[in-house]
């Protein structure tokens, strides 16, 4: 509440350290320069028969106020500039992820290391819309932030994050992970995280994308790797038994069936089942 999150990453910990630290150099420059003041205007005024000095410029003044700001920005800027150039090394990742943000879900692609081809979207439970939809959602920790699918990630490992869209600007974030990325149609950015700690880690998406915009949360699960490996091996497993033989002959109530959850999973946010349009 008082604040940043918890940081679990390295690099949410150095943004988190160096939040604290500009800070406080902030606050020092506050008492300074405002306790300057107001002593001066306390110890010189005119009820206590202080005269103006008359001079025309100062040299050492001048040269104080141009070197002492000079040194404060650089003291600010070095560490500042270390955490960005980490914050974009995502060299060495032992996973990679794509994150493709659709109006209003995630998709996500695991393209390179452990659960590679794995692929699936990632929406907002359909019981926390009911909740929403109801004007009087009763409390709850994962209000509007429960998704049907997490992303799930081993602990300790280096996960890129390639972010794109497919229709307008959206934006992955994370904040216990120190992660915000753009995801613009056309264009693929990445960023990276190492979880440090298991758990359920949530965030939504920070542009805002359309009316579903706040129906749009991100729950990254990070597991041990013994839990990574049954996993991924079962959703690869589950996955294959999924795929279409080349040679399979459809029937009606096959086709229906799929349908059915193409329908569910893509369609229902607009479009009722007797054809109308949704009217939230």
């Amino acid at each position: 509440e008082w604040n940043l999150q918890q940081p679990i990453t390295p690099i949410a910990q150095q943004m988190f350290d160096l939040h604290s630290y500009i800070f406080w150099v902030c606050a020092v420059i506050f008492v300074g320069v405002f306790g300057v003041m107001f002593y001066s205007i306390f110890k010189h005024r005119k009820s206590q028969g202080a005269k103006p000095a008359n001079f025309h410029d100062s040299v050492g003044v001048e040269i104080a106020w141009t070197v002492v700001p000079f040194l404060i920005v650089i003291g600010m800027a070095l560490p500042a500039t270390k955490v960005v150039v980490a914050m974009k090394d995502t060299t060495n990742a032992d996973i990679t992820i794509k994150a493709t943000g659709y109006q209003w879900k995630w998709g996500y692609d695991y393209l390179k290391g452990e659960g590679e081809g794995i692929g699936f979207l990632s929406t907002l439970d359909a019981a926390q819309r009911e909740m929403s939809d109801s004007g009087k959602p009763p409390a709850t920790d994962d209000y509007l932030l429960k998704v049907d699918n997490p992303l799930v990630v081993p602990v300790g490992k280096k996960i890129r994050i390639i972010t794109t869209a497919n229709d307008v600007i959206h934006a992955w974030m994370v904040p216990a992970f120190g992660v915000k990325q753009d995801a613009i149609p056309g264009f693929v950015r990445d960023t990276w995280f190492r979880a440090e700690k298991t758990g359920d880690f949530y965030g939504q998406c920070a542009e805002l994308c359309g009316k579903e915009h706040a129906y749009m949360p991100i729950h990254v699960k990070v597991v041990t790797q013994e839990q990574y490996a049954k996993w991924a091996g079962d959703k690869q497993a589950e996955l294959k038994a999924a795929a279409d033989a080349p040679a399979k002959v459809w029937q009606l109530a096959g086709l229906m069936a799929r349908g059915e959850k193409v329908y569910a999973a893509n369609c229902v946010a607009c479009h009722l089942a007797d054809g109308k349009g949704n009217p939230a």
